[in-house]
């Protein structure tokens, strides 16, 4: 199924969780926020969070400084 994962297309197997394309995006090492459709998916709930077709993710990670 293709979803949009910073406004890039992005094949994926159906029934990807938020958490799955996460570590698809590589950013399993760093803290990241994670909106899927504009509604914030918390933390807990992304190995739960199941995507559809056409899903609109946006990941940022979150960098500490000063």
């Amino acid at each position: 199924m293709t979803i949009y994962i910073n406004g890039e297309p992005r094949d994926v197997p159906e029934g990807s969780t938020v958490a799955e394309v996460i570590r698809l995006a590589g950013l399993t090492a760093s803290p990241c926020a994670a909106e899927v459709n504009r509604r914030i998916v918390p933390w807990r709930e992304r190995d739960h969070a199941v995507l559809a077709e056409g899903d609109r993710i946006e990941i940022v990670s979150l960098i500490g400084g000063g």
